[in-house]
């Protein structure tokens, strides 16, 4: 009942406005009963130390009262009850708070006694406590690595995506989850001592340092309360009459502030939710209009959150797609995070996995099984490897990747490299944010530098801070608050107390962790970054709008106050103007809940379907490009006979798939983007690259007319390694171009934003 008594209060205010064309007393009585509230609303604003526009309305409804103009008070009641009934609606859709990332907080812990394992609460785990934590447990307390090799899930805390091994004697925080079996834990401090329970009462203390915005309608106070005040004197001196001074306050009560700026918010938010955007009240929506600096978490937020296959190298003798499918016809027997990964690509590729025998799978080493009569392990690499393996190791350590080494009968065969893939949709989704009115973008990880600044120069980032704590995110953002307005995204627990010490934060709630959704202003219920572009495009507009409509609005005010001063509006005429007014404000101000403009390009049905349809051929031909490298891999002096016989095969997929699909998207993909730009020439860079994969194709094709039944020549060695490094390189960069620059166009497509975009030179 309380939750909704300004609605009741307008109820009334309505009710006691018509029932007075009967009796005239009760419009005294709305505007006796309007009078009490609005005291107490501007004597709330003075302890505030601020003095809103309500303070007009006062004067208007005790000036009314004063002079007998009882109907011109209670058509300002009801104006006055209106405008707080659609701006309460709009702030309670802000009050949520943290409950999710309190819940989350373990509750219990598995201690070593003498008689066995007994659960106790975790207030009750001491210091040099032996804990066992499950497997899937959450960490109850800090502590280190007593038994086992731990495997943890460290991206609430840290944002990375991929699991990290503990040896034993490794300290470990507690929120992190056991990704791997079963391990012993020393703690080392209490619960409320702990990691996890110190990012909870960070993000309650940030929470409740967070000042609420002040209405938009205050700031237009400044200047207006003084004017009305020494006009309505001014009038009331000159004239000897106080009616004019109640005439210019009535048509000077700042109904359009209060109605017009709130309606504009109101059609903002709902455009929003149209976009799959929820904001929590209209004070984010306003913020969000005039953001400048957006600082992003890169794990879940920027990438896809969770780790691909990049690449499959294959030993010396091997083929890559070989390698794939036996690691995955083992790893379909285990739940480790990169086994799912494993097997998700091998289904990808349409590679048919072996059924496995004899499957054993030990902590920090790996899986063992048996598939076509081959021990076959996958996991950590067994050998030295020699100069092959290496480079591998070296290839991984420089781009930042993981790897899973397999190998067939105790020899190395392969090794699968693993990284966390940039979301298709951030690339165009930046720009789109800096058309908007971002002037500054920075990545605040918990990941490591090296791949933190991989991921910044692809997007353009132009800070970065990586290895942050929790505690060292919320000074980042922090500090960037104190220089610009400024916008968080982010999407675990560990971004939380930053989300709420930002401006507005921005939780990227589909996949993300429930706290994150919580501590933020704006959720985004669809996985897909591009809606934050959608919802700040919106924002903007809808903020223009209000500030259009309330400045337009306080315009007509001004020169109705004039003639009023004038003597030739009563109060009675001065109420009914301001009412037409309100309306003229209010039409405009509903213009928010239609589309504008923005900085999406709106795609017509026919492009959307020749884009989609090529970005599905796009997913079918990329896997075949690591053929090409892997070939010129094999290209040395002496090359096995075995490698004009894949020349062939290359040269066959390049003139009977590629190159058709590349000569379709000419004629039909690119003259509907040019239209779609609105320049023919915006597609001229990507037919360029076209006719340069079909010079390098018809290269290949010449090499293999002047190549002699028993093989390549010595002196044709050199130019074709070059070759199809060449086209593996160009094909590569192209293929991301296309992805990029074209495909994330089309709206409800299957984007990258969906399987991720790797740095084009680690493309499969």
């Amino acid at each position: 009942m309380r939750r909704y008594r300004m609605e009741m209060f307008l109820a009334a205010m309505v009710v006691l406005l018509a029932a007075g064309a009967a009796v005239h007393a009760l419009w005294a009585l709305a505007a006796a009963a309007a009078l009490l509230p609005a005291i107490w609303w501007v004597a709330a604003a003075v302890r505030e130390g601020r003095l809103g526009v309500d303070a007009i309305a006062v004067l208007a409804l005790g000036g009314s009262l004063a002079t007998g103009e009882y109907l011109a008070g209670a058509v300002i009641a009801v104006m006055l009850a209106t405008g707080r009934v659609l701006e309460e609606r709009a702030l309670r859709r802000a009050q949520r708070d943290l409950t999710a990332l309190y819940e989350r907080s373990p509750r219990t812990a598995r201690r070593h006694t003498a008689d066995g394992i007994d659960e106790v609460s975790v207030e009750d785990v001491s210091p040099g406590d032996l804990l066992l934590v499950a497997s899937g447990e959450m960490v109850p307390v800090d502590g280190i690595v007593a038994g086992g090799e731990a495997m943890l899930d460290e991206s609430a805390l840290t944002g990375e995506p991929l699991p990290v091994e503990h040896p034993q004697g490794d300290r470990v925080p507690s929120g992190v989850v056991n990704a791997g079996p079963a391990f012993d834990l020393r703690a080392t401090a209490r619960a409320a001592d702990s990691t996890y329970a110190g990012i909870v009462r960070l993000a309650r203390q940030t929470k409740a340092g967070s000042a609420p915005v002040v209405r938009l309608a205050d700031r237009f106070a400044a200047w207006f309360v003084p004017v009305t005040l020494l006009l309505a004197g001014a009038a009331w001196w000159l004239a000897g009459d106080p009616v004019r001074a109640v005439a210019v306050l009535v048509v000077a009560t700042p109904c359009p502030l209060l109605l017009a700026a709130p309606a504009a918010i109101a059609s903002g938010l709902s455009r929003t939710a149209r976009h799959g955007v929820i904001v929590k009240g209209g004070a984010a929506l306003e913020i969000l209009g005039r953001a400048r600096t957006l600082v992003l978490d890169k794990t879940g937020t920027l990438t896809v959150g969770r780790p691909q296959v990049i690449d499959v190298a294959a030993a010396p003798g091997r083929e890559a797609a070989d390698i794939l499918r036996l690691a995955a016809s083992v790893d379909q027997m285990s739940s480790h995070v990169l086994a799912a990964a494993i097997v998700r690509a091998a289904a990808e590729r349409g590679l048919t996995l072996g059924p496995p025998t004899a499957v054993r799978e030990r902590p920090g080493a790996g899986t063992t099984a048996r598939v076509e009569g081959h021990e076959i392990v996958v996991g950590k690499a067994v050998e030295a490897g020699g100069a092959w393996a290496a480079a591998q190791r070296a290839r991984a350590a420089l781009d930042g990747a993981m790897t899973v080494w397999v190998t067939v009968d105790g020899k190395s065969a392969g090794v699968i490299l693993l990284h966390d893939a940039i979301r298709g949709d951030a690339p165009r989704t930046l720009r789109r944010l800096r058309l908007s009115g971002i002037t500054k973008v920075v990545m605040l990880t918990g990941d490591r530098l090296e791949v933190a600044e991989g991921v910044a120069t692809i997007l353009g980032v132009d800070r970065v801070r990586a290895e942050q704590t929790p505690e060292a995110k919320v000074r980042g953002v922090q500090e960037e608050a104190g220089v610009a307005t400024t916008v968080m995204v982010g999407d675990g627990i560990n971004d939380a107390p930053a989300l709420a010490a930002a401006d507005v934060g921005v939780a990227m709630g589909a996949r993300g962790v429930a706290a994150s959704a919580q501590a933020a202003d704006v959720v985004l219920t669809t996985d897909r970054l591009d809606r934050l572009a959608d919802a700040m495009d919106v924002a903007r507009r809808s903020r223009r709008i209000a500030v259009q409509s309330a400045a337009g609005g306080l315009a007509l005010s001004l020169v109705a106050m004039g003639f009023a001063a004038a003597g030739a509006i009563t109060p009675v005429a001065g109420a009914i103007l301001q009412e037409v007014i309100d309306v003229a404000v209010i039409l405009n101000a509903l213009r928010a809940l239609a589309s504008g403009r923005g900085t999406r390009r709106h795609v017509d049905p026919h492009t959307g379907q020749l884009l989609r349809r090529f970005e599905t051929e796009h997913a079918e031909l990329r896997p075949p490009l690591d053929a090409i490298r892997n070939l010129a891999d094999e290209i040395d002096s002496q090359p096995d006979p075995s490698v004009l016989d894949g020349l062939r095969e290359v040269h066959t997929f390049l003139t009977r798939e590629l190159l058709p699909h590349e000569r379709a998207e000419e004629q039909r993909l690119y003259p509907a983007i040019g239209r779609l730009l609105g320049d023919p020439e915006a597609t001229m860079t990507m037919s360029r690259a076209h006719a340069e994969i079909e010079r390098l194709a018809r290269r290949l094709g010449r090499h293999l007319e002047l190549a002699t039944p028993t093989g390549l020549s010595s002196g044709q060695l050199d130019d074709l390694r070059a070759c199809l490094y060449g086209l593996y390189a160009v094909l590569t960069l192209h293929f991301a171009q296309e992805e990029e620059a074209y495909f994330s166009l089309a709206e409800g497509a299957r984007t990258r934003g969906q399987q991720g975009l790797s740095w084009p030179s680690m493309d499969l």
